[in-house]
């Protein structure tokens, strides 16, 4: 019965069927054809018996593996290798179809391969998410055919193969390893020149070519003969909280990747750069109430705790609630922070209308509120006007462009901080406004 199951026509067969009814068609006027039709006939039987049998013969023929990891991460290329084995001992032919999760709304996955005898073939293809949350992986299906190509025998394996997606963690390694080889100006991030000495002071040190003039230690410089310096490091233990609006303005999509997401990568990326340079990072996401909250620390193990935070987040239907987030930092937040919010204003009155608690949260944090572009609207500004509706249509875009600049005006102009980034530059962007801040020792 276990044959059946898995033995499927292989379309070479119908090639040999057609040949053969052919043949038959012409032996209504050649008699002669009408005895070589059933001459092919007997040996295509002969044949698909004989397929049958060198398939199925061996209850393993071909073995085969999908290789995932404990975790995939969100909106990055994730590698998913396979390994087939050829257990026969001849050469076959495999059909290699893999069941994709449902999130990723694939149904044309193949891949075509010839094996030699007791051999193996990998390969690897990439699959890219853009939700995070549980990838449920089907069957990897294998169908095999002989040389004979009549028949084909189906193998199943790896069923129902669970993979969690996480915040973009290879994002959070690719800026950890720049961070810390000081190789961020390849990628956008700019240098930014060190303002007075608000640090703490570290050793003195032999002068170097390139050592700030201004650091010489002359009396150190008296007793040695030469040039010496004071070495100063950047203040540690800073608390710094990413703050994330979970309300219905962060559901808006760009590239597949909705401003949530986006926000939540670089909260990950940016809090492992923070404890790399022993600042205390902390998380809180809000809309109506507050859904999670995360102290700030610097413990090695501390990321782990806002990468656990951080995969559970979604958003919400609801407006946000600032009022409530003012009270939440008022209690919670006890020494001056570094606070970066993550929200989205598309018109100057909404932003007026949380003014008030912004200045308020101000007051007692350094508060850098982040908001987004619209990218859409930026196509629609490049493109030519050659009717009346598309100059509406640049018209509006005029406007809501304008407007985000507005916002930012009015922001700065209450003594806050303003990022505007188009999503895909969000990271680089935040974690500039950190160096920046650390170097003019704002915080």
């Amino acid at each position: 019965m276990n044959i059946f199951k898995n033995l499927y026509i292989h379309e070479r067969f119908f090639n040999y069927l057609s040949v053969i009814v052919i043949v038959f068609l012409l032996s209504f006027w050649f008699s002669v054809f009408y005895n070589i039709a059933w001459v092919l006939l007997f040996v295509l039987s002969i044949l698909f018996l004989m397929d049958i049998y060198l398939l199925f013969k061996k209850k393993k023929g071909v073995q085969a593996s999908r290789i995932l990891g404990n975790k995939f991460s969100n909106s990055d290329e994730n590698k998913v290798p396979i390994t087939i084995k050829n257990n026969y001992n001849f050469k076959v032919e495999v059909k290699i179809i893999d069941e994709l999760p449902v999130q990723f709304q694939k149904r044309n996955f193949l891949q075509l391969a010839s094996v030699e005898a007791s051999e193996d073939y990998n390969f690897e293809y990439k699959v890219t998410p853009f939700e995070r949350g549980e990838y449920v992986f089907g069957n990897l299906n294998v169908y095999v055919s002989s040389f004979f190509k009549i028949v084909s025998r189906r193998y199943k394996f790896e069923e129902n193969k669970m993979v969690a997606v996480y915040p973009s963690y290879l994002q959070m390694r690719k800026y950890e390893f720049l961070a810390m080889s000081n190789r961020l100006t390849e990628f956008g991030l700019k240098k930014i020149r060190r303002i007075g000495h608000t640090l703490e002071f570290e050793q003195i040190k032999n002068y170097v070519q390139g050592d700030d003039a201004r650091t010489i230690n002359w009396k150190a410089t008296a007793k040695k003969a030469q040039l010496m310096v004071n070495q100063y490091q950047d203040e540690k233990a800073q608390p710094i909280y990413s703050i994330i609006d979970v309300g219905r303005v962060m559901k808006m999509p760009f590239e597949g990747l909705k401003l949530l997401d986006y926000a939540i990568n670089a909260t990950l990326a940016f809090s492992n750069i923070a404890i790399k340079k022993n600042d205390k990072a902390g998380l809180i996401t809000f809309s109506k109430k507050v859904d999670a909250i995360v102290a700030a620390s610097n413990k090695k193990t501390h990321l782990n705790s806002i990468n656990e935070s951080l995969y559970n987040v979604d958003t919400k239907f609801t407006d946000s609630d600032f009022g409530y987030l003012y009270a939440i930092t008022k209690r919670v937040i006890k020494q001056r922070s570094l606070i970066l919010l993550y929200t989205n204003f598309e018109h100057i009155s909404s932003l007026k209308r949380q003014l008030p608690y912004l200045q308020a949260i101000s007051r007692h944090h350094l508060l850098v509120i982040v908001f987004f572009e619209n990218t859409e609207l930026q196509k629609l500004l490049k493109e030519n006007a050659k009717d009346l509706q598309t100059i509406y249509h640049k018209t509006i875009a005029e406007k809501f462009n304008f407007e985000k600049k507005l916002i930012v005006k009015e922001i700065e102009s209450r003594g806050m901080y303003a990022i505007l980034t188009k999503p895909k530059n969000l990271t680089l962007n935040v974690i500039n406004k950190y160096l920046e801040f650390k170097s003019k020792g704002f915080i």
